[in-house]
């Protein structure tokens, strides 16, 4: 197969526009689980807050504003086909100009600090983002682009627990997760599960839990019970949507897991918001 060339100018535009794009539309498998939830929800006050969610999805997308204030630190998956050759600069340059570019074009809010510590300064264009690059078969580039809220990254967890605590201790780990979280992440929440791996992996296999289809259950069918049970333990809790109280705290859980060594079990848990931000672009 020849070589594919793809400008890397391409690539920045196609990210700009993603940014702007996902800030202010919600995809419509989120759009439907929120649906869902609405025809399950038993409370009184969750059904309140359901409903202002859904009405504000509608605002956003009407009148093409965020749908939250906070727009977000930019994390994208990168699927570089092996015959593809970016002309002009690098894939994480041309990501990291898409986005100050699709930020500041579009009045979206700058989170990113250059200094985790000590400075904090601004960079004023929620540059740099994060990005994580595979090489796959093919002459075609997939970004899958989320930018991810602060408040429901920050109840993001990491356990390693020992194997012989099974299947019941990750339900057990992932649960105790959601309690202690509460309304902090903007439930209803989307839950990202990662097993296996060791500590990084299993907390990037959460995150990339996150790009499925909402709702969407794992191919094997151990998994897909797995996620069931999580889902009904955390929705019993009673933390409701947006922390108000109710039936339907989360709205899905997606697993994904990977080998891991004989002594470990990691067990990494990410959280997406209500507005569960995602967008794919393939060149």
């Amino acid at each position: 197969m020849p070589i594919r060339e793809i400008p890397k100018e391409r690539i920045v535009e196609a990210v700009a526009v993603a940014c702007r794009d996902a800030a202010c539309n919600l995809p419509d498998d989120v759009v439907s689980a929120l649906d869902r939830a609405l025809a399950h929800e038993e409370s009184d006050y969750g059904l309140y807050a359901l409903d202002k969610i859904r009405r504000n999805i509608g605002i956003a997308h009407d009148n093409q504003v965020p749908l939250c204030q906070d727009t977000g630190l930019v994390v994208v998956f990168a699927e570089v086909g092996q015959e593809v050759h970016i002309v002009g600069g690098l894939l994480e340059d041309a990501v990291n100009e898409g986005v100050a570019r699709g930020y500041t074009d579009g009045f979206l809010r700058k989170s990113m600090v250059a200094d985790p510590l000590f400075d904090r300064r601004n960079t004023n264009d929620n540059t740099p983002a994060i990005v994580h690059v595979s090489l796959v078969e093919g002459d075609a580039i997939k970004l899958t682009i989320l930018p991810k809220g602060g408040g429901s990254e920050n109840m993001s967890a990491l356990c390693m627990l020992k194997p012989a605590q099974g299947a019941d201790g990750v339900v057990d780990f992932v649960v105790d997760v959601l309690e202690r979280a509460g309304g902090n992440p903007c439930p209803p929440t989307i839950v990202g599960v990662g097993i296996g791996g060791n500590a990084e992996e299993a907390l990037l296999l959460s995150k990339r839990a996150l790009r499925r289809s909402t709702g969407s259950a794992h191919p094997d069918q151990r998994y897909a019970k797995l996620e069931q049970e999580i889902l009904e333990r955390v929705n019993a809790l009673g933390v409701g949507p947006q922390g108000f109280g109710g039936t339907v705290s989360a709205l899905a859980v997606h697993v994904e897991k990977a080998p891991t060594h004989i002594a470990m079990l990691p067990v990494g848990v990410s959280l997406n918001c209500h507005v569960a931000r995602h967008k794919e672009v393939v060149l």
